[in-house]
C-alpha cells in the first residue's frame, strides 16, 4: 500500500479545543502506528461485522518501552509477516510477541525504541476523547467525541469484553488505534464498530479498556499467552420475577474442594458485584474475573437469605 502523507482530522465541537479548554496533544501521533500484515494470497480475512470488514491494514499503539506495540488479534491473524509504519513514514518489521483471541488483543515488538503512551484511568461518561488511527490506510488521522458508556460487555465481538463506548468516528483500518483523553493518556484500544449491515460509522464504537489491555499485555510479555483466572463456581441468570427486586447472577454450583468452596460460597448465593464491578450478566462476571490473575484475592458481594455479604475469593495459582 503506498504511503499517504499524515492526515490530521481534528473533529471537536466548538473548534480546536474541547469545551473544558483542553486541546488534543499532537505528541500522541508519535506513539501510534499503522500495522501492515502480510498474508498469503487467498488467505481469508476475519469476517465479523465491525471495523475488521475490508481492511487490509490496521493500527497500533506503543504500550510500553522496548518497542512494544498493542494492536488487535484480528489485525495480525494469519499474517506471515507484520510491518509497522511510523508517523514519519518509515516502515519497520515487527515480531508478534503473543496474541489473545479471547480479548482480541495482540502484542508486537519492533527493534526501535518508540515513546509509549501513558495509561489513563477509566474516563467518566460524557468526557471528551479522541481516537488516533489509520482509517482505510490513508495515514494517521484524529477524530474526537465523547465517552458514551463504560464497562460494556456482551456485545458479541469477543468472549471477554470490557469496552468503552464512544461516538468518535471509526472506520476500517482504525482497529488497534488509540483512544486518548484530554491529557493525551491512553484510555482504550480501538476495537469495533457496532453495525447491523455495513462497515459504516453510526456513532456506536468500542475501545478495549486499559484495565483489560494492561492485564493481557503483562501476560503476553511474561508468558507469550494469557494465564486466565478461575473462580470455581457456575452461574445462572435469575428468573424474571426475581429481577424485579434484585440484579445479579445465582450460583448454580460450587466445585467441591475448590477456591470458591473454601471462601464460603454456597449454591443459591446471588452475586451482585465482583471486585467492585456490578454484575448484571454472565459476560460481566466473566470479564470481572478475567481482569485478575491466578494468586489474586477478589472481594465478591453476594446476597444470601436477603442479606448482603462480602466474601474474599483467592484465585488459585
Amino acid at each position: 500500500m503506498p504511503y499517504v502523507p499524515l492526515v490530521v482530522l481534528l473533529v471537536l465541537f466548538g473548534g480546536p479545543a474541547a469545551a473544558d479548554g483542553v486541546a488534543f496533544k499532537p505528541s500522541v501521533l508519535q506513539s501510534v502506528v499503522s500495522v501492515i500484515p502480510v498474508r498469503e494470497p487467498g488467505t481469508p480475512k476475519p469476517q465479523p461485522g465491525d471495523v475488521r470488514g475490508e481492511e487490509r491494514s490496521g493500527s497500533g499503539v506503543v504500550i510500553r518501552p522496548g518497542g512494544y506495540i498493542a494492536t488487535n488479534h484480528h489485525v495480525v491473524l494469519n499474517a506471515r509477516q507484520v510491518f509497522v509504519r511510523l508517523a514519519d513514514g518509515r516502515e519497520l518489521p515487527a515480531e508478534v510477541v503473543g496474541s489473545d483471541e479471547t480479548t482480541d488483543i495482540a502484542l508486537l515488538k519492533v527493534a526501535e525504541a518508540l515513546p509509549p503512551l501513558a495509561l489513563g484511568k477509566e474516563p467518566p461518561l460524557g468526557a471528551r476523547v479522541c481516537t488516533v488511527s489509520d482509517p482505510f490506510g490513508m495515514g494517521l488521522s484524529v477524530t474526537c467525541g465523547v465517552v458514551s458508556a463504560v464497562r460494556r460487555t456482551g456485545m458479541g465481538f469477543n468472549m471477554i469484553e470490557d469496552f468503552i463506548q464512544t461516538d468518535a468516528v471509526l472506520n476500517p483500518g482504525s482497529s488497534g488505534g488509540a483512544l486518548v483523553d484530554g491529557s493525551g493518556a491512553l484510555v482504550g484500544l480501538v476495537a469495533a464498530i457496532f453495525t447491523r449491515s455495513a462497515d459504516a460509522n453510526i456513532g456506536v464504537n468500542f475501545a478495549i479498556s486499559t484495565a483489560l489491555l494492561s492485564r493481557v499485555v503483562d501476560d503476553l510479555v511474561a508468558h507469550g499467552e494469557v494465564i486466565p483466572a478461575y473462580a470455581g463456581f457456575r452461574l445462572t441468570a435469575l428468573p424474571r420475577a426475581e429481577r424485579r427486586t434484585l440484579a445479579g447472577l445465582r450460583i448454580a454450583a460450587v466445585e467441591s474442594g475448590d477456591a470458591a468452596e473454601r471462601a464460603g460460597f454456597r449454591t443459591g448465593d446471588v452475586i451482585t458485584a465482583i471486585a467492585g464491578r456490578a454484575i448484571r450478566s454472565r459476560s460481566d462476571a466473566l470479564t470481572a474475573i478475567y481482569l485478575h490473575r491466578p494468586g489474586d484475592r477478589i472481594d465478591v458481594t453476594v446476597m444470601r437469605d436477603g442479606q448482603g455479604k462480602t466474601l474474599a475469593l483467592d484465585i488459585p495459582k
